[in-house]
């Protein structure tokens, strides 16, 4: 199967004898890499399993099980084959493959028109807007996570005159539902989103639809333009599959940034990443493991490469009261015991004074949850989930 990125022709990669092999072509330059993991070079990357870089576009979840059901019968649903599906049209970061020879035709690649954001924000419930869209977009599946979800290509309306209008198809849209298995799910994500952004953590462009059932938000490893940026999450540069999200522990991400981004985006970097874990802490988010952290850059030669934009900040023990956080911090996995750890980890972080941005998370916390008073009126079980952790920070911090 043939690798691409921006730059062109990247390498093949294939499945021999129960090993996956990707080797770089003759031509193919040093920015072409398509991982800080695997630079170029003559010698093929051997593994066992799918190489993580390329695991990062295989589904999960919902959207894995949707392929299931609709392809089970005509299709052998192995990594190859879920990666020709999901890394061919809109896949994660800046590589892409030929799934023709994987692929044969089975799956006719479709052109994706696009969905206007204010049709989907306008949404009033009276049609499954949401299976709608993984129906038609249910090849545009490379993102993970087991929360239902879809990447949507967004279209544009630009006026030429009073009758006459164009659609032309800009950046993609991830487009989340909870579902009844998760109820609120949506409206949770847009209130512990807002207090990222309220507290000064970038995030990428996030909206509620109008019922309050639909979370989206737009993709953050496209440029305006819709060039492709580099992306990989933590589990990918550690090496590890996707399997292993919930192995290691927040020094260990932390000392990953240290290794990977660029010198003069360290720091910055490992601030933002304080914060997030912070937060995560004060709002309950259990799901904060690997591959909810990343870092970006435009290619591995350049001196950008920062960390992601926070995202799929959650507050899960609404929904699982006995659920603990996903990577240990300092040696503690419980949400009320990592109050001094945090501490201890604001040091590995560069955080000279803890105490006072703690202090700021936790009144940003209670802010948001006052002001967004209408949608946090519809989640009265998650609110009272977020304010039962905040309380334990509040004692330790505020006095």
């Amino acid at each position: 199967m043939r690798v691409t990125t921006p730059l062109g022709d990247s390498g093949t990669l294939s499945l021999e004898e129960g090993n996956y092999l990707f080797g770089y072509s003759g031509q193919a330059e040093s920015a072409a890499a398509v991982s800080l993991l695997m630079p170029v070079r003559s010698k093929q990357y051997e593994s066992r399993e799918l190489h993580p870089v390329f695991q990062m576009n295989l589904p999960e979840g919902f959207m894995l099980e949707e392929l299931r059901n609709r392809l089970a019968k005509t299709l052998q649903l192995d990594p190859m084959v879920l990666l020709a599906i999901s890394g061919s049209q809109a896949p994660v970061g800046r590589i892409r493959v030929d799934p023709s020879e994987v692929l044969r035709g089975v799956i006719q690649r479709q052109e994706a028109r696009g969905e206007r954001l204010t049709e989907i924000m306008e949404w009033d419930g009276k049609e499954n807007i949401f299976a709608e869209l993984v129906d038609k977009y249910i090849t545009r599946a490379g993102i993970s996570g087991v929360q239902p979800k879809v990447l949507v290509p967004e279209a544009q309306d630009f006026a030429t005159g009073a009758e006459s209008r164009a659609t032309i198809p800009t950046a993609d849209l991830i487009v989340k539902s909870g579902r009844q298995q998760f109820p609120g799910l949506a409206a949770n994500e847009f209130l512990c989103m807002t207090m990222a952004k309220e507290a000064g953590i970038p995030v990428p462009e996030f909206y509620l639809s109008k019922n309050k059932e639909l979370f989206v938000m737009r993709r953050f490893d496209r440029t305006p333009q819709g060039t492709p940026i580099g992306f990989e999450d933590m589990a990918a540069l550690a090496g590890l599959s996707s399997s292993q999200k919930y192995s290691k522990s927040y020094s260990f991400v932390a000392n990953l940034v240290t290794l990977f981004a660029s010198p003069s985006h360290v720091t910055a970097s490992l601030r933002t990443l304080f914060d997030i874990v912070a937060l995560s802490c004060m709002v309950g988010n259990g799901d904060a493991h690997l591959k909810n952290f990343g870092l970006l850059y435009t290619d591995p030669t350049t001196e950008d490469c920062t960390i992601a934009p926070a995202y799929d900040i959650v507050n899960t023990t609404a929904y699982i009261p006995e659920d603990v956080l996903a990577l240990e911090l300092r040696g503690q996995k419980s949400f009320f015991s990592t109050r001094e750890g945090l501490l201890k980890f604001a040091g590995e972080c560069r955080v000279h004074d803890p105490s006072s941005r703690i202090q700021e998370l936790i009144l940003t916390v209670d802010m948001v949850v006052r002001r967004q008073e209408e949608i946090a009126s519809t989640i009265p079980h998650v609110v009272r989930a977020i304010r039962g952790h905040l309380e334990s920070f509040e004692r330790t911090f505020l006095g």
